[in-house]
């Protein structure tokens, strides 16, 4: 099988182009992860600053323990949540990051045999 210059000009434009499209996915992407992340963190310190302000004016050790236990089961739920969506995003990054090489993966993919 013979190959012509312009069959190389074009796979390498492809590759190009497949790049290219792969560096503009992970770029918005990682917008979306440092999003999260910042609405995260904001979220957090909204919870946490509204805590302190709580315990502040209690007056009793027991009320105080229950505030504690309230904002730590709150926070943990919270934080398992927040790291399941993180995981997520991750994920889907790594997807979006593929996908525009998926056609380049089959066609140097050699076809299976069914004997």
């Amino acid at each position: 099988m013979a190959y012509k210059v312009e069959d190389f000009q074009n796979f390498g434009k492809e590759q190009y182009e497949a790049a290219l499209a792969s560096v503009s996915n992970l770029t918005k992407n990682y917008q979306a992860i440092a999003t999260a992340y910042a609405d995260f963190s904001k979220k957090s310190f909204e919870e946490t600053s509204a805590f302190v302000e709580k315990l502040s004016g209690v007056k009793s050790i027991e009320k105080a323990i229950e505030l504690q236990t309230e904002f730590s089961k709150s926070a943990y739920e919270s934080f398992v949540a927040e790291s399941k969506k993180f995981g997520e995003l991750f994920a889907g990054m790594a997807k979006e990051a593929y996908k525009p090489f998926e056609g380049y993966v089959a066609k140097f993919t050699p076809p299976t045999s069914t004997n």
